[in-house]
């Protein structure tokens, strides 16, 4: 069975003092959730955030990663200085990542590489615009980038990702995609999944939904057959709210 992951990305949002109150509001909220609960910060907050959810079952990932070990990279941070922090997660390709900082299918694909050799757990964005929507081409473009970011990822590998669905036109606008929507594009990533490796992998592969989630849609968008929690945006900087949606 695979379980239900919440996870939290706060993008660009929590000073380090901010994430220890947070995270030390949250815990308590959190601690029967049978569902995986992951808190993003952004990485200057990792440190503090790790420290915070020590004793707790929170868990914490990293928002990026370079897909280099090391080298004349103004401003990036390696798997490696994630691993020595304690993170265990990270964000790869989030529709944010691919608009404002030029990351392509390519360098989502490196990155998650990257991620696997070392022993962080990918969570890979894939989605599509409301332009491409309109346009019937979601389940192509969906298919592509989940078949690109797995390029050369083993089958064991692959039980190990976690894939996000998230339509850029329901991310931060206060849409959502309907059940139905998001039941259905998570069903195509799970079957290009099985395509691309085989039945027992599409199975244990997590794929959660992003969009708007909130406190008040987390429980019906979790209880779809292809629907595995969600990446969670605005909500998951408010301890109530996310508690909520990680007990979903």
């Amino acid at each position: 069975m695979r379980q239900t992951v919440a996870a939290g990305n706060w993008k660009m949002n929590k000073t380090p003092s901010e994430t220890r109150a947070l995270i030390a509001e949250l815990a308590p909220l959190v601690k029967d959730a049978k569902n995986k609960v992951i808190v993003c910060p952004t990485a200057v907050c990792l440190p503090a955030a790790v420290e915070a959810a020590k004793g707790t079952n929170i868990l914490v990932g990293a928002q990026n990663l370079y897909f280099e070990d090391k080298g004349a990279f103004t401003g990036e941070i390696s798997a490696d200085m994630l691993l020595d922090l304690g993170v265990s997660y990270v964000i790869i390709g989030h529709s944010e990542r691919r608009q404002y900082f030029a990351e392509t299918d390519e360098t989502v694909n490196k990155k998650v590489l990257k991620a696997l050799e070392k022993g962080l757990n990918p969570i890979i964005c894939v989605g599509e615009s409301l332009e491409q929507r309109e346009q019937g081409i979601t389940a192509d473009l969906v298919r592509m980038q989940v078949k690109i970011a797995l390029q050369g990822v083993s089958a064991e590998q692959a039980k190990t990702v976690i894939i996000a669905y998230e339509p850029i036109w329901a991310i931060g606008t206060g849409k959502t995609a309907t059940t139905e929507q998001a039941e259905e594009v998570c069903k195509t990533i799970r079957d290009c999944i099985c395509e691309l490796y085989c039945a027992d992998v599409a199975e244990a592969v997590i794929i959660q939904y992003g969009g708007s989630v909130n406190a008040g849609n987390s429980a019906e968008l979790f209880s779809q057959a292809n629907i595995d929690g969600g990446l969670v945006g605005g909500a998951s900087l408010k301890a109530a709210d996310f508690a909520v949606i990680a007990n979903s």
